[in-house]
């Protein structure tokens, strides 16, 4: 294996060839009873995944497994990140049965953990975190022993939209910071990283069990990604996810380069020596990959 020397590795802009994916990106797409179960209980109900919505590559392998992250808010992101496929535009109105129909797709899923991600709703004046915590509300009604975690934007920095949220007692409270501060206005022009810092101290400071992801292969050095992680121990945040960032379609922008396994297992033994309670870092490791595992790290 021959690794990058850190010391090499420069401050370079995306790429601008599409690279072949390496020989460890090696995904067995089969539609297991579970995955048609899964397909059926949430096509009868008319709800939304983010495994679909952002082309995830552990779709097949969460899903024969009984796991599947509910997207909530619609399927339309008031916002244009440039690594993710969720479509962006002017959404629909709300649909206020919404938080109903996950609740009963997870009790039929008989999930113990359910994820619950969204959507950027920009236009609402609470981002949408009162239907975040009606979706808490209606699961702990219906499964009381079901683990949540709710994956949530940055509400624009609105903290009474945040506290809506904790006030339902999500198991972990998630909020991705994705890329590096360098990176933020070319990637994600309408995020701010210190207002994702200031939102994962906050959260943390409400009593909650926090956790973000960072996205490698945008263009990112790995000092970058250290300093990062500094950052977020600085805010006391339990729970790190690091994966390789994929091209999901020829529209967005070009992988900047693809990190070796070993690269991902150095960042999490650092990650661990830094304080995270739990870390997952891997070529195809995203948001909600073994969740479940996660839900006991620490308690809220």
């Amino acid at each position: 294996m021959n690794l990058i020397p850190i010391t090499d590795v420069k401050k370079t802009g995306p790429s601008t060839q599409r690279q072949r994916l390496p020989e460890w990106f090696k995904v067995k797409l089969r539609q297991g009873p579970d995955y048609r179960d899964i397909r059926k209980i949430i096509d009868e109900r008319g709800l939304h995944t983010i495994c679909e919505e952002a082309r995830c590559p552990n779709l097949w392998e969460c899903w024969n497994n009984r796991t599947a992250t509910f997207l909530i808010l619609g399927d339309v992101c008031t916002r244009r990140c440039h690594y993710c496929s969720v479509e962006t535009g002017k959404p629909t109105s709300l649909d206020l049965d919404e938080p109903q129909r996950v609740a009963e797709a997870i009790e039929a899923l008989d999930l113990r953990h359910a994820v619950i991600t969204s959507v950027n709703r920009d236009e609402l004046p609470d981002g949408g975190a009162s239907l975040f915590a009606e979706t808490i509300r209606l699961t702990r009604k219906k499964i009381p022993s079901c683990g949540i975690e709710v994956l949530i934007p940055d509400f624009q920095g609105n903290l009474s939209a945040l506290a809506t949220v904790l006030d339902e007692k999500p198991d972990i409270l998630n909020h991705n910071i994705e890329t590096v501060p360098r990176l933020f206005p070319s990637i994600r022009p309408q995020g701010k990283y210190d207002r994702s810092i200031q939102l994962l101290k906050q959260a943390k400071q409400l009593g909650a069990t926090t956790k973000t992801g960072l996205i490698a292969g945008l263009g990112e050095t790995i000092e970058e990604i250290r300093e990062v992680m500094r950052d977020l121990r600085e805010v006391d945040c339990d729970i790190l996810t690091i994966g390789q960032y994929l091209q999901p379609t020829k529209e967005h922008m070009l992988v900047a380069r693809f990190y070796h396994p070993d690269e991902f297992d150095m960042l999490k033994t650092e990650a661990q020596t830094l304080g995270f309670k739990h870390v997952e870092s891997g070529p195809l490791v995203r948001s909600s990959y073994h969740a479940e595992e996660q839900k006991n790290t620490t308690t809220i």
